[in-house]
């Protein structure tokens, strides 16, 4: 039976997360990996060894951004030239640092002198680092709002400056993003590592933990007094996609009105921080495949945090209040849309089972 165009879009809505997250769990241990390479103390052998397990499993993550970014086109063809207008400098580092790791890993691989493997583990730090901490200042700008202009004939002016998008809220939200992703592969690191680098893993996954624990603690407590948004008008989700045919009100902790509405929402930003001790503590107790298991929850619940929070608001815009992009004004048509969920029903469930065959596979 075919859905009507509220819940076609609903549902879209709900792919275009599960790829988010499926980019994050399965990219998320390389880049935390590639970040904790200076600090391992590991020796070249070791290196070598982890260069090895990580190096098939590289090209085939960057699938799950390509994916994420055609579901965003696909579905919501506005919202995707509107944050590509808007992040395009922060994007563009950040797709080069994406596609420079593969790249890292298998020149590493292929390389016995001392001072060319010293720079590709530089180069391989900043590849992982770069992504983290990028991707979590567009997810703080997205929150904070994003100066852009949408005229009526749907031509996309971005207000801003790129030294505007590093706003305190916004690198606060990036440094969460990095502590994240530190301890997510600092766990990994754990379950395939032996001795003195297991030891030293251990050690970084409290490290980074801890930190992500006040981190997001402290980014949810600024969310209560920031800025959010509101459709005032009444919201048409069977509309024809016009994002200009609404008003939007801004005022302090309105990303909070949808736990309002529905206090069932407090439970996942609850777990996100209790399953994040708990992966601390499981790590602590060197049970390492729960331990895994608890900070890919996290990392499930951080994303879904953000979703629930601004929805229905994808992009929303913080110069031209009735420009802000929603789930229900921004889509694309209804064939588009059946079309793209469809494909996403056969290609969701594939790739999932590759990625996590590769990493089953691998040593």
């Amino acid at each position: 039976m075919l859905l009507d165009y509220e819940m076609l879009r609903l549902v879209s809505w709900g792919v275009l997360g599960l790829f988010v997250i499926g980019f994050v769990l399965s990219s998320g241990i390389e880049i935390g990996v590639s970040m904790l390479l200076p600090f391992l103390n590991a020796s070249e052998p070791q290196r070598a060894a982890l260069v090895a397990r990580l190096a098939p499993t590289s090209a085939g993550n960057q699938i799950w951004l390509l994916a994420t970014v055609g579901v965003l086109f696909a579905g919501w063809p506005t919202v995707y030239a509107a944050t590509f207008a808007s992040f395009q400098p922060l994007l563009l580092l950040t797709v080069l640092s994406l596609f420079v790791r593969p790249l890292g890993w298998y020149f590493r691989a292929s390389v016995t002198r001392e001072e060319w493997l010293k720079k590709w583990d530089k180069a391989l730090f900043i590849s992982g680092l770069l992504p983290a901490a990028l991707l979590g200042v567009m997810a703080g700008n997205l929150l904070k709002g994003v100066p852009f202009h949408l005229a009526s004939d749907m031509h996309i002016a971005f207000l801003g400056s790129f030294s505007g998008l590093f706003s305190p809220f916004a690198s606060l939200v990036g440094a969460t993003c990095v502590a994240l992703l530190t301890v997510h592969g600092a766990i990994y690191l754990q379950t395939h590592t032996q001795d003195a680098l297991y030891q030293r893993s251990k050690a970084l996954a409290m490290s980074g933990g801890l930190a992500f624990l006040v981190l997001f603690a402290l980014a949810g407590g600024w969310i209560t007094h920031l800025e959010g948004y509101h459709v005032s008008t009444e919201i048409m989700p069977n509309g024809v996609s016009n994002p200009l045919t609404k008003f939007v009100k801004r005022g302090d902790g309105l990303w909070l009105d949808n736990y309002e509405h529905e206090p069932a929402l407090w439970a996942l930003p609850v777990l996100a921080f209790v399953c994040g001790i708990a992966a601390l503590v499981l790590s602590r107790l060197d049970k390492t495949y729960w331990a895994l298991l608890a900070s890919a929850v996290t990392v499930v619940m951080v994303i879904l945090t953000m979703g629930v929070s601004m929805f229905p608001f994808l992009a929303p815009s913080n110069i031209s209040l009735n420009s802000s992009l929603t789930i229900w004004d921004a889509s694309a048509s209804l064939t588009t849309l059946n079309a793209l969920l469809c494909l996403t029903g056969v290609l969701l469930p594939l790739m999932a089972i590759a990625t996590r065959g590769l990493y089953k596979m691998l040593p």
